[in-house]
């Protein structure tokens, strides 16, 4: 279980997941061993973990999710075969076992077919059904965090952490290429590590993701358990709403605490979130008293999700 002041470094991490230690500890009120302590202990046994990533929008990649309708049998090797993939993110197992959901990222220049989309799963007659929709808009999520794990510090104290803003236009480039990766699998290496992954000096370093954060070319989120935040519930919910009424429902959810993610759809639903509550008790009320009760919404599907295979990193550990 997580105390206050592991709740208070996520939480720290989530403004800026490079922050270092000591102003960590200095707005926490700790030292800055305790917070290293504290940091490592929650890697080890937590599965904390802070990434760096590029916006898609800005990084000349577009966003699909793909549903896929699988045998029981077969649901686990499609979904080891989609974490090992580079281009995908947020895989999840849903649907009592039988669906599997995966964000796929490919290059705006291009549309995925269902054969491009699955070249690298293993062949096998255990797919059913397949259905990918583009992300057309995120109104909550990705830079913004799950509200659940992001109430502890004060506005103050998240004023402390907030890291320097300036404007520029830094998009990435093919040159940005060793650094984005390195900061997929570790956001938190160091400028020395970085430097020699990239071959550029320390200094250069420091000055490229500063630019390319200022920019909102890049940022950082923090991947871990939503269960020792008290969610033991999630699901999907796949809503069709009426298109002159989405803008302002979206809008709505993106302040719902019950939901991590918001997005706008293509397809027959047209507007996702990713709702995580803390028992199905929770997620009923949270449905038929909150949700139930905004206009526009046509229908809503609720897929419960099993299990995170992959989070926000298109690189694994």
């Amino acid at each position: 279980m997580l105390d206050d002041l592991d709740h208070a470094l996520v939480h720290a991490l989530q403004i800026d997941g490079r922050a270092p230690f000591a102003r960590i500890g200095t707005v926490l009120g700790v030292s800055t061993q305790t917070v290293a302590r504290r940091y490592r202990r929650l890697l080890a046994e937590a599965g904390l973990r802070v990434v760096g990533l590029a916006a898609p929008h800005r990084a000349g990649q577009t966003q699909w999710l793909v549903r896929l309708t699988v045998v029981p049998a077969v649901a686990q090797r499609v979904a080891d075969a989609l974490v090992r993939r580079t281009d995908t993110t947020w895989v999840k197992l849903a649907g009592g076992g039988t669906e599997i959901c995966v964000i796929v990222h490919a290059a705006n220049d291009s549309t995925p077919e269902h054969g491009l989309l699955l070249h690298d799963i293993p062949r096998t007659t255990g797919i059913t059904a397949v259905s990918a929709h583009q992300l057309l808009h995120l109104y909550h999520g990705g830079p913004t965090a799950w509200l659940g794990r992001a109430e502890v510090l004060t506005d103050a104290q998240r004023r402390q952490l907030e890291p320097e803003t300036r404007a520029t236009l830094a998009p990435a480039t093919a040159a940005d290429g060793p650094l984005l990766t390195a900061l997929q699998r570790d956001g938190r290496l160091g400028q020395t590590e970085l430097a020699a992954i990239t071959g550029w000096s320390a200094a250069t370093v420091a000055r490229r993701i500063a630019d390319l954060r200022a920019a909102e070319t890049l940022y950082f989120d923090v991947e871990i358990d939503a269960r020792l935040f008290g969610a033991t519930t999630q699901a999907l919910l796949w809503m069709a709403v009426a298109p002159a009424d989405l803008d302002a429902v979206a809008t709505e959810l993106a302040t719902h605490r019950e939901l991590a993610v918001v997005a706008a759809t293509t397809g027959p639903t047209n507007l996702l979130a990713h709702a995580l509550c803390a028992d199905p008790p929770a997620l009923h009320r949270y449905l038929t008293h909150r949700l139930g009760a905004l206009p526009g919404i046509r229908s809503c599907e609720t897929a419960p999700v099993l299990r995170t295979l992959k989070a926000a990193s298109p690189l694994s550990r």
